[in-house]
């Protein structure tokens, strides 16, 4: 080859190879990175006791939000009150502080390893009460915490007494107990108000017991009731946890209505029943719900009964098991509109209870505490 054209050969080669290998360390350097960007984001907003009766929450005006979406690394979440909460869990909580019922906007934003971000808002509605108020649901307007010993407290309570007889014997159920007001069958001794059941030979009867209640005393229209109760147990016994109107004393039962908060018997042990007895449907009711508790004899639960002028719900320990709304509401259907008063008691035997077994001699029904919220 000529020295010449050897030589631009050479040269040649030499600028292919250095262009190539800078071309490398770019590359090397820069990199080329796709880009990645968030979708389906779907956002949960829960506000903190928000039911049918308090729409707005209980309150506190605590929400709780869940955010999830495809391709995220992280979250924002903006609050009216010009706070953000940013993490990587889509899981945020906040308290509105603004007093009153205030509408609100959330926005939640989903943001991908590569900066991209998809953005959804959601309005709501939360209620805070103040320091001085207890918010919708929270306010406590009456109750019994048992923590004077003796007789129940005469100011919240009376009693039924006797076999119901001339007006309604055996209360109307062919129980057999005898109703009373003695301290073998009611008292309060170490915060807990027992209602006993024996068997005993008195007045005739072989059983004695007691049914409590509130009538004259105190009754309520819509809200809430708590009562917190281990339940006696032998086949026979028949404790229940109910209500009826007072009105019972002029339109008679079931005008007035009845509400069965918790009804058990020994005969189906831990089966607890809720039911409704109006003018449509009473005594052997088709409005009734039950839920299996094995420990009802044994450990205390909660019996709780929410009212409100769309329907009326039931739950043990928080877990809703039977909820009454007819969808047409009559004085037939609903006579649920006035007061209702607040019955404790253990009946033996009768239609529901059934036949008493012949080892039975005593059971309690320990009650820790009666609450009721609006």
């Amino acid at each position: 080859m000529h020295t010449a054209n050897r030589y631009l050969f050479l040269l040649t080669t030499f600028s292919f190879l250095l262009i190539a290998c800078a071309s490398d360390d770019d590359d090397t350097v820069e990199g080329t990175q796709n880009e990645i960007v968030p979708s389906n984001l779907i956002i949960d907003i829960n506000i903190a006791g928000q039911g049918v009766l308090y729409p707005n929450g209980d309150g506190s005006g605590n929400v709780n939000i869940t955010a999830s979406a495809t391709n995220a690394s992280s979250y924002i979440f903006e609050f009216d009150e010009n706070v953000s909460i940013e993490n990587t869990t889509g899981i945020a909580s906040y308290q509105y502080t603004a007093i009153g019922k205030n509408s609100y906007t959330v926005t939640v934003t989903a943001l991908s390893e590569t900066g991209n971000s998809v953005s959804h808002f959601r309005q709501i509605t939360v209620y805070k009460g103040d320091s001085n108020e207890a918010g919708p649901g929270t306010q406590l307007i009456w109750s019994d915490e048992f923590d004077s010993p003796g007789a129940p407290d005469t100011s919240k309570w009376t009693y039924d007494l006797g076999d119901g007889c001339p007006n309604v014997c055996n209360w109307g159920n062919g129980e057999a107990q005898y109703y009373t007001d003695r301290t073998e069958n009611v008292e309060v001794k170490d915060g807990i108000l027992r209602i006993t059941a024996k068997r005993e030979n008195y007045q005739g009867y072989d059983f004695t017991s007691t049914r409590l209640k509130t009538q004259g005393k105190f009754s309520f229209t819509y809200g809430r009731i708590e009562v917190r109760a281990k339940l006696p147990s032998g086949i026979g016994t028949w404790p229940a946890i109910w209500m009826l109107g007072d009105n019972i004393t002029t339109v008679g039962w079931p005008a007035c209505g009845e509400i069965d908060i918790m009804e058990h018997v020994g005969k189906n042990l831990g089966s607890v029943q809720s039911a409704m007895h109006t003018p449509s449907s009473h005594g052997a009711t088709v409005n009734h719900g039950s839920t299996f508790i094995s420990d009802t004899t044994t450990a205390f639960h909660v019996y709780t009964m929410e009212w409100s002028p769309e329907k009326i719900e039931f739950f043990v320990d928080d877990h809703s098991f039977y909820t009454y709304n007819p969808n047409v509401k009559t004085t037939s259907t609903w006579p649920y509109t006035g007061n209702q008063f607040i019955i404790l008691n253990i009946a033996m035997g009768g239609v529901l209870g059934g036949p008493i077994e012949n080892s039975f001699q005593e059971s309690s029904m320990e009650v820790d505490y009666v609450r009721v919220y609006q």
